[in-house]
């Protein structure tokens, strides 16, 4: 399995809670928790000591962010767009 890197497309395998989220815009509402399968990108990513978070964006349609949340590896998927020879 390929490690996830900077600028990957990623769907979330399980729901995020709001509390864990940073919202940029107030008309998105999702209740308690971003839904599973929403379709994210990684900006960032951060080493320490615990472990390693991602920096996942979520954007509309139109390209504009409504969420950032931090992530660990087993919450997403990373989505595969090209045959990778194995």
């Amino acid at each position: 399995m390929k490690t996830p890197q900077l600028l990957d497309t990623i769907a979330i395998l399980k729901p995020i809670s709001i509390d864990r989220l940073s919202l940029m815009e107030a008309e998105y509402d999702f209740n308690s928790a971003l839904p599973v399968g929403l379709v994210g990108t990684i900006v960032d990513i951060h080493q320490d000591n615990q472990g390693v978070d991602y920096l996942v964006e979520f954007a509309d349609s139109d390209g504009c962010e409504f969420a950032i949340a931090y992530l660990k590896a087993n919450e997403f998927l990373t989505l595969q767009y090209e045959l990778t020879a194995a």
